[in-house]
């Protein structure tokens, strides 16, 4: 076997090479396939890499797909625990970058945080952005709050990807943070690196499972900070049970002055 390939082609090559699906007609049937089944097909290899269901479907970006994936345009999305789905089509959303010029923001605080200066972690950024009203002055919205964070499981919901209506129940969701406001929630997906494209899932099942759960309106933000510039993105979807209907709405830059 050839080396120089990733252990994440190697254990996608096995699993097609086992269910034969080099010729699978992914276009009208999309595969559905069970992490029992990628185990068995993979269970050969030695490294983590090669085997574990967990890295081998996380797939956040176009780029982070095996080559197979690649080249058959396809991606793959969790439809319930331990369950997942195989499907061509676009999966990802781009990231664009934000030509408009650099916003000065002055933060609401009046001491400075002295903890938001140590480490580099997305949380903790977008933590400061809060704290800052930063978040508030984007949405244009001061009632926001934090209520929600960490991981959570979808109820029961229904989404159409091309002409394939999907059902999806119970699987695991996890936002970077949500605020609450008097007629909206937020709900942010960070990044701490540098990506121009996501997988449209890690925005789309969140909003889908709080709008289940509420008849507050729901926004999606995206947010990233480099160097000393913090970024957002706002998306929205225009038919909730579309997974392709996203679009982006607004996007800004700024840089926060004490």
């Amino acid at each position: 076997m050839n080396k120089n390939i990733s252990s994440r082609d190697r254990g996608w090559q096995a699993v097609f090479d086992r269910y034969n699906l080099h010729d699978h007609d992914f276009c009208n049937h999309p595969y559905f396939i069970k992490a029992e089944q990628i185990k068995a097909a993979t269970k050969h290899f030695e490294t983590t890499g090669e085997r574990e269901v967990r890295i081998l479907c996380k797939q956040d970006t176009r780029e982070s797909r095996p080559e197979v994936f690649k080249k058959l345009g396809l991606f793959i999305l969790p439809v319930k625990n331990g369950e997942y789905v195989i499907l061509k089509g676009e999966g990802y959303v781009d990231i664009p970058i934000i030509e408009t010029p650099i916003e000065n923001y002055q933060t609401l605080l009046d001491f400075q945080l002295e903890t938001s200066l140590i480490g580099d972690s997305e949380m903790q950024h977008l933590d400061f952005a809060y704290a800052s009203s930063l978040i508030r002055h984007f949405i244009k919205d001061n009632s926001l709050v934090l209520t929600i964070r960490g991981r959570k499981y979808t109820p029961e919901f229904t989404l159409k990807i091309n002409d394939h209506v999907l059902k999806i129940k119970g699987v695991q969701t996890e936002v970077d943070a949500g605020y609450e406001g008097k007629n909206q929630i937020v709900l942010i997906e960070a990044k701490n690196l540098s990506i121009d494209n996501v997988i449209i899932r890690q925005l789309y099942y969140p909003s889908r499972q709080w709008q289940l759960h509420t008849k507050k309106k729901i926004v999606t933000l995206f947010f990233a900070k480099k160097s000393n510039i913090y970024y957002l993105w706002k998306f929205e979807f225009e038919n909730p049970d579309n997974y392709n209907s996203i679009k982006l709405v607004d996007s800004a830059r700024f840089e926060i002055i004490s």
